[in-house]
């Protein structure tokens, strides 16, 4: 089974995702995060108990200091309970957030986590259909969204709504319902605007998104195929598409942005007419005797606290929106299911002996194109069987199919009679060891890559794996020796030395099970002979499938198999293939000739 296609692009943002986000708020099994949560809350509803407090102590100040006779105390008084209001607002929102603090970085640790293991979890197929500079602006958006998502549903919108029924009811009790109308009737409007506008704006924030991982991913692949660029020459070839993705993220940004200036003013043009018919029907009242000078100024006080986070309402719904479609991007990955999955209950590979079978195994990356027709052979344990034939035959597969990074889509798999397809993936990964052709090498001391072969490997176990792979004098020789860097990717490193570290990584593996995939082919005839010494050191005592293109590495093999367009069609020694005169002899008489070719021109020079 394939990983599945992304979900519609019109579920970005649905209640879905809201509904499966809120659980982070109450976090199962976490006592002091649910405490934090609920003392938080608690100053929520405290900060804006203050805050409505304040306009009624404001309005007491103007109504004293209007009237005759008024104690200088009585009016002092009031602007201290005033300004303590004020200062009791401030105190609450920022214990809260730092109580809070904890709760989101949690659940963006959390989600993150998960994530990025199950990110590691997807097939190879997957990896090789995705962009890397996407997929890591994707978890990092993701992940940023969570705690900010926490915030604003929490301890801005659920306050908003306690403050505007706070106000109503205020608004109700001591100006009729007239005003409560007008207010919730504003309300509902502003609401309405920003969400018509933020709804529309969202598809332009979805393009910009898109274009901004384009440019990204185009902008990181550029950067690991740095060489490949500097030999064609292609610097301003790269510039110019590089230049073509920007611009495109450019005019999604101009256009995103000039959209938000016309949301700002719709949402301001509401507000203050709200604000300027409010006031006059206050100053109105005062005309008539109805109100006094503090209502006036109670009620603009009332209003400006609720445009406040009214204000903030139409970012927050928009911060919100983009939240939900990089949530919803970063849950896209974690929905991506699994091809290669371990059966319920499956058990530990147990290697007692290390003979690897393939049985009559088929095998197609994509419908219609099979790789292998029906493969058979068997590599008892200990010896070694090498793989040849020419480009395209399924050499390579065979090791991806040992693997487990795909399941072949007929016939079986099995190590010491065990189906490989009924083991732990980790037991049986870790029972085998690989030299790739291509070695890529993180970008860490020689150490770490040398200790990555088994974790928790102590520096004496490193050394004597280099020592085994031919490298340990090469890297006494460097100013820092094993702590030295090797560059992204391994790049510091000559072909030959990258290659002996990866030796060194599997010998500290020390699997029983030992895949040499093309592992000198990218070397020069004189690396290559070092190499293939040392290289035939680690191969003792181990099972060996050794996929060679050049047929001089192999000629010692105890077992041969030519592949040919996906099938078996030669089997043998080196000696007995060549007598056959089929297409191993071909093979090997070509190449030969290419060698003497070689010589002569070298001897020429």
């Amino acid at each position: 089974m394939r990983d599945a296609p992304p979900p519609d692009k019109g579920q970005k943002g649905s209640l879905k995702t809201i509904i499966r986000f809120l659980p982070m708020l109450w976090p199962r099994g976490e006592t002091e995060l649910k405490a934090r949560v609920v003392v938080a809350v608690a100053l929520v509803l405290l900060g804006k108990a203050t805050t409505l407090i304040m306009p009624f102590a404001y309005k007491g100040v103007i109504d004293r200091m209007s009237g005759t006779g008024a104690a200088f105390s009585v009016v002092a008084a009031l602007v201290l309970a005033y300004a303590g209001a004020r200062f009791s607002g401030v105190l609450a929102d920022n214990l809260r957030n730092a109580l809070f603090e904890k709760v989101g970085q949690r659940a963006a640790l959390a989600l993150s986590s998960l994530v990025f293991r199950h990110v590691h979890a997807l097939s190879l197929r997957f990896h090789l259909e995705r962009r890397t500079g996407s997929l890591t602006k994707i978890v990092e958006r993701g992940t940023k969204s969570i705690d900010m998502m926490l915030y604003f549903l929490l301890f801005n919108i659920a306050p908003t709504i306690i403050e505007l029924g706070a106000i109503c009811i205020i608004f109700f009790v001591k100006f009729g319902g007239g005003l409560v109308a007008a207010t919730l009737a504003i309300v509902a409007l502003y609401i309405g605007f920003t969400r018509w506008v933020t709804d529309w704006r969202a598809g332009i924030q979805r393009q910009m998104n898109e274009v901004d991982n384009r440019a990204i991913g185009r902008a990181v692949d550029s950067l690991l195929n740095y060489e490949t660029v500097k030999y064609f020459g292609a610097e301003e070839r790269e510039s110019r598409r590089y230049d073509e993705a920007v611009g495109a993220f450019t005019r999604a940004a101009v256009r995103n942005e000039v959209s938000l200036a016309w949301l700002n003013i719709g949402q301001s043009l509401i507000t203050n007419a709200m604000m300027a018919g409010a006031m006059i029907f206050t100053v109105w009242g005062w005309s008539k005797g109805k109100f006094t000078p503090g209502d006036v100024v109670l009620v603009n006080s009332l209003l400006m606290q609720l445009f406040r986070p009214l204000d903030m309402l139409g970012w927050v719904y928009r911060s919100i929106r983009q939240g939900l479609i990089d949530m919803e991007m970063m849950f896209e990955l974690l929905d991506t299911p699994q091809e290669i999955v371990d059966r319920p209950g499956a058990p530990a590979l147990a290697v007692t002996l290390g003979a690897v079978r393939f049985d009559n195994v088929r095998f197609q990356y994509e419908d219609g194109r099979e790789i292998l027709k029906g493969v058979s052979f068997e590599v008892a344990p200990g010896t070694s069987l090498a793989v040849v034939g020419p480009s395209g035959a399924g050499k390579s597969t065979l090791a991806r199919l040992l693997y487990r990074f795909y399941d072949p889509t007929g016939g079986r798999i099995l190590i010491d009679g065990q189906p490989i397809a009924e083991v732990t993936q980790a037991s049986l990964r870790s029972a085998i060891g690989i030299v790739p052709q291509d070695t890529v090498l993180f970008n860490d001391t020689i150490a770490y890559n040398i200790a990555y072969g088994r974790e928790g490997a102590g520096q004496a176990e490193v050394e004597q794996a280099a020592a085994g792979a031919s490298i340990d004098t090469f890297i006494a020789s460097l100013p820092n020796g094993y702590q030295s860097m090797v560059g992204e990717r391994g790049l510091k490193l000559s072909g030959g030395e990258k290659q002996r570290v990866a030796i060194a990584r599997t010998l500290l593996k020390n699997p029983p099970i030992l895949i040499l995939d093309e592992a000198t082919s990218a070397l020069d005839s004189r690396t290559e002979e070092a190499i293939q010494a040392t290289l035939e050191g680690a191969m003792r005592d181990r099972t060996t499938i050794v996929i060679a293109h050049r047929l001089s590495t192999i000629a010692a093999a105890d077992q041969i198999l030519v592949l040919d367009d996906g099938r078996v069609v030669e089997t043998g020694t080196h000696l007995k293939l060549l007598a056959k005169n089929g297409l191993y002899a071909d093979l090997w008489n070509r190449q030969q000739a290419e060698r003497e070719l070689e010589a002569a021109a070298q001897a020429a020079e």
